[in-house]
């Protein structure tokens, strides 16, 4: 299971080598099951109440 706060359309900006980026996203998001959430960060609300 891999998380990120980084969306995968930024993940070239972030990995400073587009071959490197290419691999990475190409072994990483073949056969892969996304799961986009969406909503307010729960430690957001916790953290001011």
């Amino acid at each position: 299971m891999i998380t990120s706060q980084i969306p995968i359309d930024r993940w070239h900006d972030m990995i400073s080598v587009p071959t490197l980026a290419d691999a990475i996203l190409d072994r990483v998001i073949h056969n892969a099951y996304r799961i986009d959430l969406l909503g307010e960060s729960l430690r957001k609300r916790r953290s001011s109440s």
